[in-house]
């Protein structure tokens, strides 16, 4: 390393390596490559450590909890626990009325998957329990097999939109406790982050349509399936003139002071012990108010009583498998979102596959005392959090609020309005729905995410939640490909006094060296995109290897019929035509398999120089480029498609190819050296090539690219 003013400047000398001389120097460390049967042992083997490390991670409670910080920690959790407890118990009964199960089901939401998540779970800051998405999804099932146009008294009609409800929970459940064992933690990197983006935005949306009904207190169908939406709002604006004017003018009132509050809570955040509860103050005033609060056995009007544990209905869950599964992946992609993003924040590791088995054992459980689906709530989350909440042992003790709500207090909602409820659904949807203002940035910065955002949305609000997060996966899963398939190829120049290659249209001053064409393919080479690859590099070095040779090997078997007529003489001079011949098309009588080979000019006198002209007229295109380095050090993989192609390439003509690849050792597995082809072809990296090319050929020239804004340097 030396030093010449403020600039450090690097100088290595040592050798131009190919990758054959390398291994010559160098020992290269064999390393056991794993097979199937190797993982397969491994996994199935037993021993004390690995009954012990198995355990600490199907129970994750036996790894925190011994080192819990009793003085320091549980003061700060218990003032969590009743904070979050306040907000969940609030979000169930709300998040109830989209599932479209009676209000006092959703506290069974809120207080059973804590229980399971508390030993079984691994993030300590998430608070499990209902989330409006998902809550909206097992709705679209309960309208779906049980509409209201059924002839059902409401208590009959009730108890069957929980079973319902309840046993897609326990399916729920079962994909997701499945997921877990299999260990597939990993599908959730599907979900990228502008699709889940899009898709709960469009679910707010869902979420505002299907509370309209109760904030303006009219009565209608509740639709499910493509354009519900579309059918719900058509109804909407043909009974509203039937709007109850109460409802309405309390939902406004509701929403305002809930909004302003919220603002002032996040403003003064650092000032405030606590956020100020306002959905429970807003709750306890609308219940003073509604008056008749002691009525005799509203416990059980309500449905707010212990359950015990019940059945899935089979033929429930016969009929929404594909449903179960789409809010298996949905609720988890949400869940694991959040968690990670506070293990990031508090530096702790969260394991996806307990995740997905801690997930799949709460919904079965929940699901088993009539309770619906759940995940995590980001608000609630946030509240957990940002009150002290150091450990799990908070959302237990927000689930213990639950539990007094269900067993002594829970009378005192009865005579609760659900518009009440609907507005305080609706204000919370805030920070869903500004997500829409991530459109903007996303066309600035990255139009295909942004094309997956809209239609994520798009489709998600108009075909529902589970065939538009099926679609969403489709475009999503179209982009990667069109990225592989279509990547953004380049030919590079030397950057001037340096061994460094960049793309020669992005600099003013770079060089190129004549009779060369450095060309890089920024992505995996396989059998989707390697006729790309084979029409880029064609593009870049100006001609077609293929054409060239098929007119070589004609020109050749022409000069070969000239000189075996006599027609043709070979001197000092080179060829020499002895008369005057001109040949008609029809005496090229090659086989097109024929055209295909490598030209072989062994059997020829003389050498042929292919940019002279030759003699009879014979045209063969000229090529002045005898190397061309290919750049493999960003592919990652070759499969035998690729292989195959890129073998035809380099035997197609007479030019050199050198490539920095690592994959060398896939190339020496597929057998793709052979006489033709070598292994010393292959280079440590670009400048390698570039040297040896300049040692061979040291008759080139640099040439200065773009030499009309390029300033030399002094």
């Amino acid at each position: 390393m030396k030093y010449q003013g403020c600039t450090k400047q690097l100088t290595v000398s040592r050798p131009i390596y190919s990758e054959d001389l390398f291994k010559e120097e160098y020992e290269k460390v064999q390393r056991h490559h794993k097979t199937m049967l190797d993982h397969l042992k491994a996994y199935f083997s037993c021993s004390k450590q690995k009954a012990k490390s198995v355990a600490l991670t199907l129970l994750p409670i036996a790894s925190w909890l011994p080192a819990y910080r009793f003085k320091e920690w549980i003061v700060q959790d218990m003032i969590s626990g009743v904070s979050t407890g306040l907000v969940s118990v609030l979000q169930g009964l709300g998040f109830a009325l989209l599932a479209s199960v009676p209000a006092g089901y959703g506290l069974y939401a809120a207080f059973y998957p804590i229980l399971i998540y508390f030993f079984f779970g691994t993030s300590k800051h998430i608070s499990v329990g209902p989330f409006p998405v998902l809550s909206l999804m097992v709705g679209a099932v309960v309208n779906n097999l049980v509409p209201t146009s059924i002839n059902a008294t409401d208590v009959t009609l009730n108890e069957r939109r929980v079973t319902v409800a309840s046993s897609v929970t326990f399916l729920v459940g079962i994909f997701q406790l499945g997921l877990g064992i299999l260990q597939v933690g990993f599908i959730v990197i599907y979900l990228s982050q502008t699709l889940v983006s899009g898709f709960t935005c469009a679910a707010a949306v869902n979420v505002l349509i299907s509370q309209l009904k109760f904030i303006l207190g009219i009565s209608i169908d509740s639709p499910s399936g493509p354009l519900s939406n579309i059918w719900v709002l058509r109804d909407i604006f043909t009974q509203l003139h039937k709007t109850n004017i109460a409802d309405l003018v309390t939902s406004i009132i509701i929403m305002i002071v809930v909004f302003v509050v919220k603002e002032l809570n996040d403003r003064y955040k650092a000032k405030l012990p606590v956020p100020i509860p306002i959905e429970v103050i807003m709750i306890g005033h609308s219940i003073c108010l509604c008056g008749n609060i002691l009525i005799s056995n509203v416990s059980s009007s309500f449905g707010i009583r212990y359950q015990a544990p019940v059945a899935p209905d089979f033929e429930v869950l016969k009929n929404s498998v594909m449903d179960a599964f789409s809010m298996a992946i949905v609720g988890f992609a949400i869940a694991f979102s959040v968690a990670k993003v506070y293990s990031i924040k508090h530096d702790y590791v969260i394991d996806g596959n307990q995740e997905l088995i801690a997930f799949g054992l709460s919904n079965m459980f929940c699901g088993s005392f009539k309770g619906f689906a759940a995940s995590t709530s980001l608000s609630r989350s946030a509240v957990q959090e940002s009150t002290g909440g150091k450990t799990q042992l908070a959302g237990l003790i927000s689930a213990l609020m639950s539990m007094i709500v269900i067993l002594w207090i829970g009378f005192l909602l009865y005579p609760l309005q659900k518009s009440v409820l609907a507005s305080l659904i609706v204000i919370n949807l805030k920070g869903m729905l500004m997500q829409l203002r991530e459109v903007p940035y996303l066309y600035r910065k990255d139009k295909p995410d942004c094309v997956v955002w809209i239609v994520s949305f798009i489709a998600s609000v108009l075909l529902g939640l589970d065939i538009g997060l099926a679609v969403a996966l489709g475009i999503e899963l179209i982009t990667v490909l069109f990225r592989t398939q279509y990547p953004r190829c380049e030919v590079l120049a030397n950057i001037e006094g340096t061994e460094i290659y960049k793309d020669k249209k992005d600099y003013a001053c770079v060089f190129e060296q004549e009779g060369v064409k450095i060309f890089r393919c920024p992505s995996p080479i396989f059998f989707a995109n390697i006729d790309f690859f084979r029409e880029k590099l064609t593009a870049a070095v100006g001609f077609n290897p293929l054409r060239i040779l098929r007119k070589r090997n004609k020109a050749l078997r022409k000069l070969k019929k000239l000189l075996k007529k006599g027609e043709l003489q070979v001197t000092s001079r080179g060829l020499v035509l002895a008369n005057a011949v001109v040949l008609s098309e029809s005496e090229d009588d090659l086989n097109p398999e024929e055209l295909d080979k490598p030209v072989n000019c062994k059997d020829f006198p003389v050498e042929i120089n292919w940019n002279d002209d030759l003699p009879a007229n014979i045209q063969v295109p000229r090529i002045y480029l005898h190397s061309i380095v290919l750049d493999f050090s960003s592919v990652s993989f070759l499969d035998i498609s690729a292989l195959k192609g890129l073998k035809a390439l380099l035997s197609h003509i007479e030019i050199q190819f050198y490539s920095p690849g690592y994959i060398i050792e896939k190339l020496e597995q597929c057998s793709f050296f052979d006489n033709e082809i070598k292994s010393s072809i292959f280079f440590l990296t670009i400048h390698d090539a570039m040297l040896h090319i300049q040692e061979t050929h040291p008759q080139t020239t640099r040439v200065c690219w773009r030499s009309k804004v390029c300033k030399s340097k002094p």
